[in-house]
């Protein structure tokens, strides 16, 4: 299935790209496409998360035309 993977901010530099296409095969989460794109990278304490623009937890699950998107958490005072 197809997924389009998205990074802002900090998490763009983090990984070095900003946004891209993977393929994935079989049931998949927020977790395993962040592992996928970044291989040996542990995903940030705090990242935030979103499937199809609505906040998710890393174990929601991704389907077939998904975007998946990573933002460094949000902070301020």
């Amino acid at each position: 299935m197809a997924v389009k993977v998205k990074f802002f901010a900090s998490m763009r530099e983090y990984l070095n790209q900003s946004e891209l296409d993977i393929s994935v095969s079989g049931a998949t989460t927020v977790a395993a496409v962040w592992q996928q794109v970044a291989g040996d990278k542990p995903m940030p304490e705090n990242t935030v998360c979103a499937v199809n623009q609505t906040q998710a937890k890393p174990d929601f699950a991704v389907n077939d035309g998904d975007e998946v998107a990573f933002f460094p958490p949000v902070t301020g005072g």
